[in-house]
């Protein structure tokens, strides 16, 4: 997942600085004033990056504009991903403290449908011509199992093989490297350890530090290039056990920290990996390969945490592959943001205005070059100010037609905290797959309450 890398607060610590953040930005006034919608996101950890406030703050200045006597608050909370979802959580269940518009992973929407804090949009967009532009499984990502939509998305991502060049050519691989399957993944990364000592052959994310960085671009990047609906069967509508694909996926990650293929073991379980792998592995040199996301070259450009003008010269990206080659041949994962409009909201009907605003074609346009997302419209995805505002976000664009979206339901984040495990008891050789599949299979089981499928 897109990192916002930042040490993990202890609770009294972490409980007084959210409380901080959101006095200092006037959070949550409630009911009472019918003219203001209140707009609560995530702002980054790191200070240095702030280009999301900023596109805020006018799209902010245009709805003014455009609606005299309306005013819009924006309330950032600077927290990692799960704090900051648990402080909008706690917001959206009173009318006193719930905003009007909230930002919302769609990793955790269900989870939030299902407690009641969000508000069906479908009225809204049914009168919507705009929504026509989203592609199918965009709209999918936002809907609950009650066949509703309750987020609009303002862009995804997709993840492949980042790998460097110059590395490469020390090692004798090809400039132009598609691997076809996994085994020819492994193969280059065995083949970098031999001929270029010194550097880290192929990072894969691991294990229950790093959480849903692991599991999404590290795990089921595997998973779902075993087999169809390999974590859950949506027609049978349970999740599937660990099984034979399960095992597969948890055998790759074994093999690249078993024969050392991957960064040391401390490393890679670090909760931060993610931040040395844009900032300091692949910048200096140290990393051949890293199974990783479409965003990682805004790191490196418009004074993001580390400049590296040669980023584009020395690096490339491959699809993918599926484990054997098999159709369709490739393999993304995708997630994203939805901004959504909580159940209690004061001013439903003005958040939605404000809504519409933030994703005109102009301001999808910005926003997906300024935070370089992976567009979800159809019409973005053609404008030449997108399809030139990075490189490799062609490359990163055909992915979508072969992407898959986590299941979409609210036991989902449970069901990665124990993928999770599994990786990590593989890393560190405490488990053989098999053995690890076997207790993440009984954890799914309670999980799922029995609702579990042997593939």
């Amino acid at each position: 997942m897109r990192p916002t890398a930042s040490p993990t607060l202890a609770p009294p610590v972490l409980a007084l600085a959210l409380g901080l953040v959101l006095t200092a930005c006037g959070g949550g006034s409630g009911a009472g004033d019918t003219n203001t919608v209140e707009v609560v996101y995530n702002r980054s950890t790191d200070n240095n990056i702030r280009f999301k406030d900023a596109f805020l703050e006018s799209v902010k200045k245009e709805f003014e504009k455009a609606h005299p006597g309306k005013t819009v608050k924006l309330i950032p909370v600077q927290a990692p991903d799960n704090d900051y979802a648990t402080k909008a959580q706690q917001m959206m269940r009173s009318p006193k403290t719930a905003p009007d518009l909230v930002y919302e992973d769609t990793f955790r929407i269900n989870s939030d449908i299902k407690a009641g804090y969000l508000k069906p949009l479908d009225d809204y967009l049914a009168k919507w011509d705009a929504w026509d532009q989203f592609v199918d499984t965009a709209r999918a990502a936002a809907k609950a199992e009650d066949g509703k939509t309750y987020g609009v998305p303002d862009g995804t991502d997709t993840r492949g093989l980042w790998y460097n060049k110059a590395i490469f050519a020390k090692a004798g691989l090809p400039a132009d490297w598609r691997p076809r399957n996994w085994n020819e993944v492994l193969d280059a990364a065995r083949t970098v350890k031999r001929e270029v000592p010194g550097v880290i052959p192929l990072n894969v994310y691991t294990g229950k530090g790093p959480g849903e960085a692991a599991v999404m671009q590290g795990f089921e990047m595997l998973l779902y290039g075993t087999g169809a609906d390999p974590l859950y069967d949506p027609a049978a509508k349970k999740w599937v056990a660990g099984g034979k694909g399960f095992q597969d996926a948890l055998g790759f990650v074994r093999t690249v920290y078993g024969e050392k293929l991957g960064p040391d073991v401390s490393d890679a379980l670090d909760p931060n990996v993610g931040t040395r792998v844009a900032t300091e592995f692949f910048p200096e040199g140290k990393l051949a390969i890293s199974l990783d996301g479409s965003w990682m070259g805004q790191n490196w450009i418009n004074k993001g945490p580390k400049e590296w003008p040669a980023w584009e010269k020395d690096l490339a990206q491959a699809p993918m592959p599926t484990q054997h080659g098999q159709a369709p041949g490739k393999v993304s994962m995708s997630g994203g943001w939805t901004w959504a409009i909580p159940q209690k909201a004061n001013n439903p009907d003005l958040a939605w205005e404000f809504l519409k605003t933030l994703q005109s074609r102009e301001n999808a346009v910005r926003w997906d070059v300024v935070g370089a997302q992976i567009a979800v419209r159809k019409d973005v995805a053609a404008d030449p100010r997108y399809l030139s505002s990075m490189p490799g976000i062609r490359f990163f664009t055909q992915l979508v037609p072969y992407t898959h979206y986590r299941p979409a339901l609210p036991v989902y984040p449970q069901v990665s905290t124990a993928i999770g495990e599994a990786m990590e008891k593989v890393t560190t050789g405490d488990a053989s797959p098999a053995a690890a599949a076997k207790a993440y299979d009984e954890q799914l089981r309670t999980i799922a309450d029995g609702a579990v499928v042997e593939k």
